[in-house]
C-alpha cells in the first residue's frame, strides 16, 4: 500500500520553526514522503542559516497525485511571501492552509502538521485558536485538543478563553461530547482503551456558594458517561491529580480550562508531547510549542516535539 505523505506548513515566517524542522529531519529518517509548504525564498535563506544543504524539488499542486515524491529530496510547495508586513504575512499563513486542506479533502494525505502560527495576528474573534480554525474548514462540532504523550495525555474542555468565561462555558453535554470524543480516538486510531480522569472546576472540588458546578455538572456527566460503559471517573482536584500515585491510575486528564492541565503536562513532559485535534477525518499535529522569536538564530531549540509529531504521523 503507498504510504501518504506528511503535509507541513512552516507556519509563521519569524519563528523557530525551520531551526527545529532541520534538526528533526537531519536525526531520523522517515517512510512516509515529508511535503513542506512554504516560501522557497524564505526556505534556502534558512538553509544557508543553519548549514543544511538538501536539493529543492517544486511541486505543483494542480498535478500533485502524478508526481512521485520521497524524502531524498525536500519536497516543497512554493508560496510567495512578499514582505513582512502583518498583511502579507497572514495571506501567506491562510494560502499555506488553503492548499493544506485542499489536498486533504482531495484524499491526497490524511497526515497533517502546521508549524507555529501567532494566533493574536492571524485569526479573527470568533476563532479561539488554530484548532477551531482548521476544524471550522470540515464543519466538525466535536472536536477536541489532545497534548499527547504515551505515558499520559489531557484534554482541556475550554482552550483560549479567558478565565472568567471558563464557568459559563461548562455544562454537562459538552462534557459528556468531549468525554465521548476522547473515548473514540483513544479506540480508533491508538487502538487502546482510554482510562479518563476528569477535574473538577473548583479548588478542592469544592464551593463556598449554594450551587457547585463539580457536583451539579462535571458529576452527573461522569455518571452518565460510566453508564455507557466508558472508563472515566472523577472530578478529582487539580492540584492533587497529577502526583505521581494518582496520575499512573489513568492515561488522559480532561480538565476544565487550558491551564489547568498544560501547565502540570508541560512542567512533567516539556517538549516531550505533541498537540492532536482529535474528531477530524485526518491527523492533525501541532509541535507544541509557539513562534518563540526570543530564540531565533541562537540553534538552541529544541526539536522533540516536531520529531514526536513526525513519528506518529509516520507510523499511521
Amino acid at each position: 500500500m503507498k504510504i501518504k505523505p506528511i503535509i507541513l506548513i512552516a507556519g509563521e515566517p519569524k519563528s523557530i520553526f525551520f531551526e527545529i524542522f532541520f534538526k528533526a529531519i537531519k536525526k531520523n529518517k522517515y517512510r512516509s514522503p515529508l511535503i513542506l509548504i512554504c516560501c522557497k525564498k524564505k526556505l534556502i535563506q534558512e538553509m544557508k542559516k543553519n548549514r543544511f544543504k538538501k536539493k529543492i524539488k517544486v511541486i505543483q499542486t494542480n498535478d500533485i497525485k502524478d508526481i512521485y515524491v520521497d524524502n531524498k529530496t525536500l519536497n516543497l510547495i512554493d508560496i510567495r511571501l512578499h514582505n513582512s508586513n502583518n498583511k502579507s504575512r497572514n495571506e501567506y499563513i491562510k494560502t499555506s492552509f488553503d492548499i493544506a486542506i485542499r489536498l486533504i479533502k482531495k484524499g491526497y494525505t490524511n497526515k497533517f502538521i502546521n508549524g507555529p502560527i501567532n494566533k493574536s495576528s492571524f485569526l479573527d474573534k470568533k476563532y479561539l485558536g488554530i484548532t477551531e480554525y482548521i476544524s471550522s474548514k470540515f464543519t466538525k462540532k466535536n472536536i477536541g485538543m489532545l497534548i499527547y504523550n504515551k505515558k499520559l495525555s489531557v484534554s482541556p474542555l475550554t482552550t483560549h478563553l479567558p478565565i472568567k468565561l471558563v464557568a459559563k462555558k461548562i455544562t454537562k453535554k459538552l462534557i459528556e461530547e468531549k468525554i465521548q470524543t476522547i473515548h473514540n480516538f483513544y479506540e480508533t486510531h491508538l487502538k487502546i482503551k482510554a482510562k479518563i480522569a476528569v477535574t473538577g472546576i473548583n479548588p478542592h472540588c469544592e464551593s463556598i456558594l449554594k450551587f457547585n458546578e463539580d457536583e451539579k455538572i462535571v458529576k452527573l456527566a461522569v455518571k452518565s458517561k460510566i453508564k455507557k460503559g466508558i472508563n472515566v471517573k472523577g472530578p478529582y482536584p487539580a492540584d492533587t491529580l497529577f502526583l505521581k500515585a494518582n496520575r499512573k491510575k489513568f492515561n488522559v486528564i480532561l480538565g476544565m480550562y487550558h491551564d489547568q492541565v498544560l501547565t502540570p503536562m508541560k512542567t512533567l513532559f516539556e517538549y516531550d508531547a505533541i498537540n492532536i485535534t482529535m474528531g477530524l477525518s485526518f491527523f492533525r499535529i501541532s509541535p507544541d510549542h509557539g513562534p518563540n522569536e526570543k530564540m531565533i538564530n541562537k540553534n538552541k531549540s529544541n526539536p522533540l516535539s516536531l520529531i514526536r509529531a513526525l513519528n506518529f504521523l509516520d507510523n499511521r
